[in-house]
């Protein structure tokens, strides 16, 4: 491991190239994490309930989806795509947008998905280079990739992902990787707490609910990996983030939908995480 991390403190261009062909890959990945999740949590929950309201029949025979199982296919024909059918950009463009059997059209979001990652990921070892803050900061860029899509498509932020979010900022910043263990604590608490009192007083002036659970859960998840200190800016950016794009989608979209704020947090955390020290000490005249 030394040896290789040598190689790569000597070969920073060699760095750029391995990062940047794993994220693709890791890309590609969290297309399916991106699609599966909420399909995997709406049968949990169609078990559970099945459970609760008929416990005296048996469970519903339904086979399992999981992130590897089954086979990625075509939606329209079904047909089970090959391994060449899936190299990340690549294939795309290739297949020119379309299923490779029944030319059905195939989303731009997917090959965007992949170089968003690959982008975000070379922005991180552009930060940290070849250290173990870049190997974490990876994984955060990742799962926040995966949180901000799940959010747009379904105003979801499954816990098997913000929790596991908090944990590792809590686990790694005990060593203080960032930050001190104190800061990473009090980070995840107020993080927490911020937006759920802010949820509980616009509830009791408005009778209605602004914000799920999972915000304050993204949030709290971001304290423990930056601490209290970098909260009142990604609470300010996820704000100006939320005017930005919120504005261009009321131009684009012909109805109103719901608006998922989560999304907003994690590229705020994340800019944050970057350039947060610098963007304070600018604001701060230091």
């Amino acid at each position: 491991m030394q040896e290789l991390i040598a190689y790569f403190i000597d070969n920073p261009t060699a760095l750029y190239i391995a990062v940047g062909l794993l994220s693709l890959c890791i890309g590609s990945f969290l297309n399916v994490v991106i699609y599966r999740t909420p399909k995997m949590m709406e049968q949990e929950w169609r078990q559970d309930c099945h459970m609760f309201l008929h416990p005296e029949q048996a469970i519903i025979d339904e086979s399992k989806l999981t992130l590897s199982k089954p086979a990625s296919t075509c939606p329209k024909c079904h047909t089970e795509i090959r391994w060449y059918q899936n190299i990340p950009v690549i294939s795309w463009l290739v297949l020119r947008g379309k299923c490779g059997s029944c030319q059905n059209p195939i989303s731009m979001r997917y090959p965007l998905i992949e170089l968003l990652t690959a982008l975000a990921s070379l922005v991180i070892v552009s930060v940290f280079g070849p250290t173990l803050q870049m190997l974490f900061g990876l994984l955060l860029t990742w799962i926040l990739i995966a949180l901000t899509f799940i959010d747009f498509d379904t105003q979801l932020l499954p816990d098997r992902y913000t929790l596991t979010l908090a944990a590792l900022g809590l686990g790694i910043n005990s060593y203080a990787i960032y930050i001190s263990p104190t800061s990473a604590i009090w980070g995840y608490i107020i993080g927490f707490l911020c937006l759920w009192i802010v949820y509980y007083l616009f509830k009791i002036v408005t009778g209605k609910e602004g914000m799920g659970y999972g915000d304050f859960k993204l949030l709290a998840a971001l304290g423990a990996w930056m601490g209290p200190l970098m909260l009142p800016l990604i609470v300010l950016l996820s704000s100006l983030v939320g005017a930005i794009i919120g504005i261009v989608l009321l131009k684009i979209r012909k109805e109103n939908q719901p608006f998922a704020f989560g999304p907003y947090i994690a590229i705020a955390g994340w800019i944050a995480f970057i350039w947060g020290d610098p963007i304070m000490k600018a604001y701060l005249g230091q």
